[in-house]
C-alpha cells in the first residue's frame, strides 16, 4: 500500500525512525491491524497522540504525529507534520491517485445521501463502484472512504458534507472527482454561514478539487443554483423543460413511482422503488452522472430500481397495523417538506410526528411556522416535539389544525399511542439530536 518514506512525502511530514511497509490506516488504536499506519487525530474529546505508544503496541508499523516528540522510539517511525488532519487528507488524495476510477463528488443541503446512494445503483450496474458509508462525509471519514479503494474499483460516488467554508475545498481535493453534482441550495447550516448565498459558495467549492473539465451537474429548479455559471460544462436537471435533462407523468403507486425523462430530444420510461418527488430528482442526477461516465439511457434507467436508501431515511415499514415512515437522520425545512410530501401520497389517516430543526439560528422560529401550510397540506394531525417546534405548534392553534404538542418525549409518545388508529401512516421527522426513532420504537 505504502512506505513510511511514501507517506512523508505525500503528507509534507518528517519520518523519524526506519522506513516501514503500511498496509492499511486507521484513527483508532482499537482496530488497528499489524502492519497499520496510525494517525494521530485531535478531536473534541480526545487526542490521538497520547495513543502513539498504544497504537505500536497493538501492531501499527509507524504513526502519523502532530506533536513532535524528539524522545519517540526511533525504531517505531513516527512522521511529524503540521496537522495530521490536514495530512490524513493530503494522504488520501495521493492514494486516490493510484487509481483508474472515475469518481463523482456530491454535496448539497438536502439529498446527498440519497443521491449518493442513487447515483451508486447506477455506476454498481455497470462498474464496479465504492460509496461513502454511513455519515463518513467529514476531513475524518473521507479519507477512510478513500483508502477503501483497490484495484477491482472502476468508479467511485463519494459525499461531501459541511458545516462552513473552507470544508468541501479540502474535501474535493482530496477526493479529486471527475465530476461533481450539487442537489440544491437550503437553509442548513445557515446558523454558521448567514445566507444561502455563502452555503451556496460554500458548495461551489466542491470544484476546488477537479480538473477543468469536469463536469457540473446541478438542479437547474433550484433559485438558488439557476443563478450559478462557471467556465466548464454544466449539466442541469429536474422537472422543467428548459434543463437539459427533465421529468415529468410523474405517478405513485404501490410505494414506487414511475415518470417520463426526456433526455437529447427523446422520451424514456422510468421507475424508482421509492415516493416522494426528490427521489426522481435523485435518479434525474444519477442520470446525467452515468451519461458522462459513458453509460447509455438503455443502460441507466434499468439501474434505478437497485436503489435502497441509507440508514433511517424514508425507510418505510410495516408495524402493529400501522404504516411508518421513518426518517429520523436528518432534518432541515427543505427535507421536512420533502418527507410531508411522501406521507401526503398515503392512503388512509395520516399523521406527523415531528422533532426540532436543529442549526438554524435566528431563522428557527419563522422557518418552523414555515412548515404549517405543507403539515396541513399533507397529513390530518401533528405530534410536535422539542422547544423550536413551538413556533409550529403556535401557527397550526390558529388554523385550528388537531396538534399535540409536548418538550418530553416520554408524554408525547404516550399521547401519540392514545390517538393511533389501525391503518394510520405516521412520519416521524426530525433532526439528528431529536432522536425521533425512539418514539417510533415504542409504537404500541
Amino acid at each position: 500500500m505504502f512506505t513510511a518514506k511514501e507517506i512523508a512525502k505525500a503528507a509534507n511530514g518528517v519520518l523519524v525512525g526506519n522506513d516501514a511497509e503500511i498496509s492499511s490506516v486507521s484513527t483508532d488504536t482499537r482496530a488497528i491491524e499489524s502492519g497499520a499506519l496510525f494517525i494521530a487525530i485531535k478531536g473534541e474529546n480526545f487526542d490521538g497522540n497520547e495513543f502513539i505508544a498504544k497504537a505500536f503496541e497493538n501492531g501499527a508499523a509507524a504513526a502519523i504525529s502532530d506533536v513532535e516528540n524528539k524522545a519517540s522510539d526511533v525504531e517505531k517511525p513516527v512522521i511529524y507534520v503540521e496537522n495530521s488532519r490536514i495530512a490524513q487528507l493530503k494522504l488520501a488524495r495521493y492514494y486516490r491517485d493510484k487509481f483508474n476510477v472515475k469518481l463523482c463528488g456530491v454535496t448539497g443541503s438536502v439529498g446527498k445521501t440519497s443521491t449518493k446512494d442513487m447515483i451508486f445503483a447506477v455506476l454498481n450496474s455497470k462498474f464496479p463502484t465504492l460509496k461513502t458509508e454511513g455519515n463518513f462525509n467529514n476531513d475524518i471519514g473521507l479519507p477512510k472512504t478513500l483508502f477503501g479503494l483497490n484495484e477491482n474499483y472502476k468508479a467511485a460516488v463519494i459525499e461531501m458534507g459541511m458545516s462552513d467554508l473552507g470544508e468541501i475545498s479540502a474535501l474535493s481535493k482530496a477526493a479529486h472527482p471527475d465530476c461533481a453534482v450539487i442537489t440544491n441550495i437550503g437553509w442548513c447550516h445557515i446558523e454558521n454561514l448567514k445566507t444561502r448565498e455563502n452555503i451556496l459558495k460554500a458548495k461551489l467549492e466542491i470544484l476546488d478539487g477537479t480538473d477543468e473539465n469536469a463536469p457540473l451537474i446541478i438542479n437547474g429548479d433550484d433559485e438558488m443554483l439557476k443563478t450559478v455559471n462557471v467556465d466548464r460544462k454544466t449539466v442541469r436537471f429536474g422537472f422543467s423543460p428548459a434543463n437539459d435533462v427533465f421529468a415529468d407523468n410523474i405517478v405513485f403507486e404501490n410505494g414506487s413511482e414511475t415518470f417520463t425523462l426526456h433526455y437529447d430530444g427523446k422520451e424514456y420510461s422510468a421507475g424508482v422503488p421509492a415516493i416522494g418527488e426528490h427521489h426522481v430528482l435523485n435518479a434525474l442526477a444519477a442520470f446525467c452522472v452515468g451519461i458522462e461516465f459513458g453509460m447509455t439511457p438503455m443502460e441507466i434507467i434499468p439501474a434505478f430500481m437497485n436503489y435502497e436508501a441509507s440508514g433511517m431515511r424514508q425507510k418505510i415499514e410495516k408495524k402493529n397495523g400501522y404504516t411508518l415512515i421513518l426518517d429520523c437522520y436528518n432534518a432541515s425545512p427543505d427535507s421536512m417538506k420533502s418527507s410531508l410530501s411522501v406521507l401526503g401520497t398515503m392512503n388512509g389517516r395520516k399523521i406527523a410526528v415531528l422533532g426540532d430543526m436543529l442549526e438554524l439560528g435566528e431563522m428557527s422560529e419563522k422557518l418552523h411556522a414555515g412548515l404549517a401550510d405543507n403539515v396541513e397540506k399533507n397529513s390530518d394531525m401533528a405530534f410536535l416535539f422539542g422547544k423550536e417546534m413551538k413556533a409550529l405548534r403556535d401557527e397550526l392553534f390558529k388554523r385550528e389544525f388537531p396538534v399535540f404538542y409536548s418538550e418530553n418525549k416520554s408524554e408525547l409518545t404516550e399521547i401519540l399511542n392514545h390517538n393511533l388508529k389501525s391503518g394510520d401512516n405516521v412520519l416521524f421527522k426530525g433532526s439528528r439530536g431529536m432522536k425521533m426513532e425512539e418514539i417510533a420504537n415504542r409504537i404500541e
